[in-house]
């Protein structure tokens, strides 16, 4: 499986638009995630398989902090490292910008994602009671870049 990871373009959200929800698990939609590749401070990125997107990311960043949006990878390619791989290009990209602090929320029932954050020295650094659908509580996480 080679897999490349290059700027997500519209070409590539309208192929992964319609099959957000069932292929992707659909965290935002098609219209939240254009007005993504138009807003200056965000930066989307994809990971193409035989130039289809089987997994994206995107972080905003704001002076010196920056904050990881969603790292989200089609279902049928869960588990193959995709994920480290988008978040390996994210932390990059984040260095390569002079970020201080890099910034997440993850689901607290989501063991594979914060563990996944943990080998890069995330740290936990407090919760938000009900915030993925009313429901589930975030673990909020952070990773000093520059000191």
């Amino acid at each position: 499986m080679a897999i490349k990871i290059c700027k997500m373009n519209l070409m590539h959200l309208n192929e992964i638009s319609s099959k957000l929800k069932e292929e992707f698990d659909e965290f935002w939609n098609r219209n939240v995630l254009e007005d993504e590749l138009k807003n200056p401070n965000s930066k989307y990125i994809v990971a193409l398989e035989n130039e289809q997107v089987v997994g994206y990311a995107g972080i905003w960043s704001v002076l010196d902090e920056a904050h990881i949006t969603n790292i989200v990878v089609k279902k049928d390619y869960r588990n193959k490292k995709i994920g480290t791989m988008l978040l390996e290009e994210l932390i990059k990209i984040a260095k390569s910008e002079k970020i201080r602090i890099l910034t997440l929320e993850v689901n607290i029932n989501n063991n594979i994602a914060i563990n996944l954050y943990k080998k890069y020295n995330f740290k936990e650094v407090g919760k938000r009671k009900n915030y993925y659908n009313g429901v589930d509580d975030a673990i909020l996480m952070t990773l000093e870049l520059l000191k």
